[in-house]
């Protein structure tokens, strides 16, 4: 059971701010923490800095060590706009990349890690596809491949950068089913998240993200009118009613 510590996180990009001194402990069993904020928030640039991705001066801890030395901890699936679909290599070629710590480095792939990864593939329902080159599957297909490789890594940290976006319901339930199996085992999932509607049903933890934190903790706490005000700062686009935690007030949503 991993616990997450972020300590003075800022970034600039350019001559623009992009993170704004984020400070952050994740629960210390397993949880499902939702990452949600406005296009241009820095959700996608958190989870790259606390990774390493986008260097930064912020300290950044798994269970009190440094990032750096628990890498074996975590696991990341990229948005599906920052991969290269074209790369010629099948469905579980992909899910066997994310067993390199257990294969080892220049060791070769035997029958044993092609069952695990077969079987990981048919825990998101992609068993079929197993040899089917990745450019060659949908857009649902290829998040839940990537899915499936991130749970090969049997990591104890799982970042997620909007795999339910442009999902299809199938692809969706599958994937929220694993999320909910991992909090189970002790795990902790950080998904960065879009739609406000699912993320009270999804997540028993949320932060909210605008540049800074605006608020974090429980979902049952934190999910309010006034945070999610806050966060989505700007012009109103649609009103949606959350009456199990807001009293059966309407929320106006920016």
């Amino acid at each position: 059971m991993s616990q997450l510590c972020i300590n003075n996180l800022s970034l600039y990009q350019g001559d623009r701010l992009t993170l704004d001194n984020v400070n952050y402990t994740s629960p210390s069993n397993g949880a499902l923490v939702g990452i949600l904020g406005p296009n241009g928030a820095g959700k996608t640039s958190l989870i790259k800095s606390i990774l390493g991705l986008i260097k930064t001066n912020a300290q950044v801890l798994v269970d009190n060590i440094d990032i750096k030395k628990q890498r074996h901890l975590t696991a990341y699936v990229p948005q599906r706009k920052s991969v290269d679909w074209d790369f010629p290599i099948t469905a579980q070629e992909v899910v066997l990349t994310g067993m390199f710590n257990h294969i080892g480095f220049f060791k070769p792939v035997r029958d044993k890690h092609k069952k695990v990864a077969l079987e990981l593939l048919d825990k998101v329902g992609m068993a079929d596809f197993a040899s089917r080159k990745i450019n060659e599957l949908s857009g649902g297909e290829q998040q839940r491949v990537f899915v499936a490789r991130a749970l090969a890594t049997d990591a104890e940290i799982f970042f997620m950068d909007e795999p339910l976006s442009g999902v299809d319901a199938i692809t969706e339930k599958n994937i929220i089913n694993i999320y909910n199996e991992l909090k189970e085992q002790g795990k902790l999932v950080i998904s960065v998240h879009h739609d406000l509607h699912t993320a009270p049903e999804y997540f028993d933890n949320i932060i909210f993200l605008n540049k800074k934190i605006i608020a974090h903790g429980e979902t049952k706490n934190i999910f309010s009118a006034e945070n999610i005000s806050l966060t989505y700062s700007g012009n109103a686009t649609s009103i949606a009613s959350y009456s199990s935690l807001t009293e059966g007030h309407k929320i106006w949503i920016y």
